[in-house]
């Protein structure tokens, strides 16, 4: 197909250059540097800087010598190469005056020439039929996933309603297990607080003894002040009157007076007699008596005893609790699945695959190519790979980025990026150029530059409506 248009590139450029030779007009150098009369065309004397008035000549060294090449296609060659020797225009009009051996090969470069066009042309149109019939069935896709997504996006939003009641269920039955534990903590929280409070007085009243050195039944400033730990401000002098401060501003405190100071002293207050209880731990911690109930130690939270027929009720309880989740965790597992099911069926019917996602065909495809030394593969919209033929491993050789083609037309060059490292070198990377075909296959890969490979690919998703190159050569007859 490119051939096929740099062909008639070729052939539109001559004709456009044709129009400025008009016998019997004068002509301007194609450059515009000057306008001559037409009888100085050709007249072997080089007069525009351009060698533009010389196309038929060798007078300009660098003009342009104008092969006719009646029944192939006309040309130019360098006018360096007129009377050279070597034969330059098929129709040998170039060796006119060298005495060179030349053959008129026009007619059968012509025909060949129509030939591969007339072929070219058929693979052309074959592979744009064939990219019609892939426009279609994309189309179909798309419509199937579109209604599948709607389909499991309703199928989702029912599990969710049904995952949504299952949880209600499991809580409303989970509910008085709930209240009870939290009363039974609440409780115990109440009991232990019971017992700090407790703990607290009997320290207090056990302190009281220890300060009232002469057993009045009253502790005073100066029985405080032997005691230097008290010192509120630490700096080693303990006057009366902080130790008075202690004790609420008296001078003695009794008993119940005691505990209204007593947070100002426990922090600090300690006997150097009375030898700091290590913490048990809780393995070895027993039960405390109490006269009402057994009383436990303050981290450990008892069990409730249960009567027998509170236990059935709680086992049936608990086979229901057991139930609903066991329903709840499988509806989520499906649940689960049916969201990655649609982020799939999302992102492939959003996904850029040309204006009439004609490349639509090569999702989930792979494409091989087998060389001396390696097997290259290909997978669309995924990555590119190359492994060793006769064992080793896999090297990424880039995976999806986007379409890089030019402006005009962009899906016709793919590329893939960030593949495996090279030693000492950036990531590997490959471009793949698409060109029409009527199959889908890669036919070459290279390596143009380390690390950066460039893949073939040929595909009839790329094809575009053939030129019409019998009208376009009618009546010419060079052609």
């Amino acid at each position: 197909m490119a051939f096929t248009l740099y062909i008639l590139g070729c052939i539109v450029d001559m004709y456009l250059k044709r129009q400025f030779y008009e016998e019997g007009k004068p002509f301007t150098c194609l450059d515009g540097s000057r306008t001559i009369p037409f009888d100085r065309v050709n007249d072997d004397y080089c007069d525009c800087q351009d060698g533009s008035d010389e196309p038929g000549t060798a007078a300009c060294p660098n003009g342009s010598f104008h092969c006719t090449n009646a029944g192939f296609r006309p040309g130019f060659i360098p006018s360096s190469r007129i009377n050279d020797g070597i034969c330059d225009c098929c129709d040998a009009t170039d060796e006119y005056n060298s005495g060179a051996a030349c053959q008129n090969t026009c007619r059968e470069l012509g025909r060949k020439e129509r030939e591969s066009l007339q072929k070219m042309a058929e693979i052309a149109k074959e592979g744009f039929l064939l990219k019609q019939q892939l426009i279609h069935e994309a189309k179909t896709g798309i419509e199937e996933k579109q209604t599948k997504l709607a389909e499991v996006q309703s199928s989702k939003k029912d599990l969710e309603t049904k995952v949504e009641a299952l949880r209600t269920v499991k809580e409303t039955m989970e509910q008085p297990e709930k209240e009870a534990k939290e009363r039974h903590l609440k409780a115990w929280e109440e009991q232990k607080a019971e017992i700090r409070k407790e703990k607290d007085k009997a320290r207090m009243v056990e302190v009281f003894i220890e300060l009232d050195d002469d057993a009045d039944g009253l502790v005073s400033v100066a029985e405080l002040m032997s005691h230097s730990e008290l010192d509120p401000d630490s700096d080693g002098t303990f006057s009366d009157v902080e130790a008075q401060g202690l004790l609420g501003g008296v001078d003695k405190v009794d008993t119940a007076a005691f505990e209204s100071v007593w947070n100002n002293i426990k922090d600090k207050y300690s006997n150097p007699d009375t030898p700091v209880p290590l913490e048990t731990p809780p393995e070895e911690r027993e039960p405390v008596p109490d006269n009402d109930s057994d009383q436990y130690a303050e981290d450990e939270v008892p069990e409730e005893d249960e009567e027998d027929e509170e236990e059935d009720e709680d086992d049936d309880s608990d086979d229901g609790d057991y139930k609903a989740s066991l329903s709840s965790f499988s509806i989520k597992l499906l649940l689960d699945d049916l969201i990655l099911v649609c982020r799939n069926l999302e992102k492939e019917i959003s996904f850029d695959f040309g204006p009439s996602a004609e490349f639509a065909y090569l999702y989930s495809q792979c494409y091989e190519l087998s060389t001396s030394e390696y097997i290259y593969r290909l997978c669309p919209f995924n990555r590119v790979s190359q492994k060793p033929k006769y064992g080793g491993s896999e090297t990424n050789l880039g995976t999806w980025g986007k379409w890089a083609g030019p402006e005009d037309d962009v899906h016709s060059v793919m590329k893939y990026e960030h593949g495996t490292g090279c030693w000492q070198g950036p990531n590997r990377s490959t471009t793949v150029k698409l060109t029409c075909g009527k199959e889908t296959v890669v036919t070459s890969t290279s390596e143009p530059s380390r690390c950066e490979y460039l893949m073939e690919f040929t595909t009839p998703a790329i094809c575009k409506e053939p030129p019409v190159v019998d009208s376009m050569l009618h009546g010419h007859e060079e052609l």
